[in-house]
């Protein structure tokens, strides 16, 4: 089976990149969610960066 990483903009809040990492391991959405917002602060902001940057690049599940 080919699993790939989609972002899924109708189920996400802002680019649904939490939504597709969720569905992509099998987690919940809010965890992932609250595993950005810890990376924001133990980064110092760097990890928008990174989410953005996953927003833009990943395809979209639309």
């Amino acid at each position: 089976m080919d699993r790939k990483f989609l972002v899924k903009p109708s189920e996400g809040k802002l680019m649904g990149v939490s939504a597709g990492i969720a569905d992509y391991f099998g987690l919940d959405v809010t965890l992932v969610r609250l595993g950005w917002v810890v990376a924001f602060f133990i980064s110092a902001g760097t990890a928008i960066l990174f989410y953005l940057i996953t927003g833009l690049v990943a395809d979209s599940a639309r």
